[in-house]
């Protein structure tokens, strides 16, 4: 008779263990940063100095417009641009009045990416620059795409596909999205390549897209653990440069593979972002409050005029006058208390004790910008 009993608690011990064991690991799941800390790629938060991208422009004819392309009149460059245009078809138009109304002039722009082949395909996007009134079913005729130096880097020309519309009658009108904006898929073959060799930098340089002294030094010591070797410097609080030895330099995209595949934990400022326009505000982590009280109250004074007819007595000889009768009510809010923050109150905390006060955003943003005046607020408060 014991054996079974035994026999049958180890079973819903282990049972009860098993079950422990589940409710960790989906704990751990849900709840990733308690069992590491908020750890980030350094893929995720740094540039490889020299792989960047490079900005394309081009001035351009969008053509096939439904009699909603520019007016000549209006737009004196669409008619030079469009006579010029024939000219180097062979057809001479000097001197006659052009009144089309299906072309457009535009500007159209495009991303580089880095290393981008001859021959491969870029995105570009068209935007009017006279008074036409929509691109639907237009053609971007051949544009070429120079890049800041002043050469042509690519050559765009297709289909324009536009997100929005316009539809009007004698009354009303309705329009949707942007409708003098338009994209084109892989509407630009790239016809030169960027001279820049990975292979021939003396260093590779990490650029940081949050610049700061700490995380910089951190990508360095992740670097240099996982190399076993001091390999990475952070020279500043922007950038962190790794030498390049002999034999990783001809395995240098398997060397920035290792690196940006390493975790790391960045560090941020304690800032405050506050857009009074929307009154949003975002505050970080690692935002501060000394100790202070605050004590916030809604005043409201609220004056109602009401007419009112003044009758004279009978036989008094008198006249019907109109008086106004004032009313003022001032009310200062209900429920308003006066809060203590303790040294080293947190985001959270924060929070939470004014939204318990009843404070809206408007009001919040009143009360953080008069904490950091009394020199409370540990924290860099950004207005934009």
């Amino acid at each position: 008779m014991i054996q079974p009993i035994i026999q049958r608690g180890t079973k819903k011990q282990a049972m009860i263990a098993q079950a422990l064991m589940c409710t960790v690991m989906l704990a751990a799941l849900l709840c990733p940063g308690v069992a590491q800390a908020n750890t980030v790629r350094i893929k995720d938060i740094v540039d490889i100095d020299g792989v960047r991208d490079n900005m394309l422009v081009g001035y351009g004819l969008v053509v096939g417009l439904n009699g909603t392309g520019d007016t000549l009149n209006n737009s004196p460059f669409t008619a030079k641009s469009l006579v010029g245009m024939l000219e180097r078809l062979g057809i001479n138009t000097r001197g006659d009045m052009l009144k089309t109304k299906n072309v457009a002039a535009v500007m159209v722009t495009a991303t580089l990416p880095p290393f981008s082949a001859q021959g491969t395909r870029i995105d570009v996007t068209v935007s009017t620059l006279g008074d036409a009134k929509n691109l639907s079913g237009g053609t971007l005729l051949v544009t070429p795409l120079m890049g800041a130096d002043g050469e042509v880097y690519a050559v765009g020309q297709g289909s324009l596909v536009i997100g929005g519309f316009t539809a009007s009658g004698s009354a009303a009108s309705v329009t949707k999205g942007v409708p003098t904006t338009g994209r084109i898929a892989s509407g630009a073959i790239v016809e030169r390549e960027i001279n820049f060799q990975l292979a021939d930098m003396p260093n590779l340089r990490l650029n940081l897209h949050n610049p700061d002294f700490t995380t910089a030094k951190r990508i360095a010591d992740v670097v240099n653990k996982e190399f076993a070797s001091e390999i990475a410097v952070a020279s500043d609080r922007s950038n962190v440069t790794v030498a390049i030895g002999d034999k990783s330099r001809n395995k240098l995209v398997t060397l920035i593979t290792r690196i940006e595949q390493l975790e790391v934990i960045p560090d941020e400022v304690a800032k405050v972002v506050i857009d009074e326009q929307s009154g949003v505000i975002i505050m970080g982590d690692n935002v501060r409050i000394s100790r202070v009280a605050i004590a916030q109250g809604n005043l409201t004074v609220r004056i109602t005029e009401t007419p009112q007819v003044s009758q004279p007595g009978p036989l008094s000889n008198g006249t019907t006058q109109t008086v106004a009768r004032t009313d003022i009510d001032i009310s200062e809010g209900e429920g308003k208390k006066l809060a203590v923050f303790s040294p080293g109150v947190t985001l959270q905390e924060l929070v939470q004790s004014l939204n318990a006060l009843g404070i809206g955003p408007r009001d919040m943003i009143t009360i953080l910008q008069s904490i950091k005046a009394a020199g409370a607020l540990q924290a860099e408060i950004q207005v934009i």
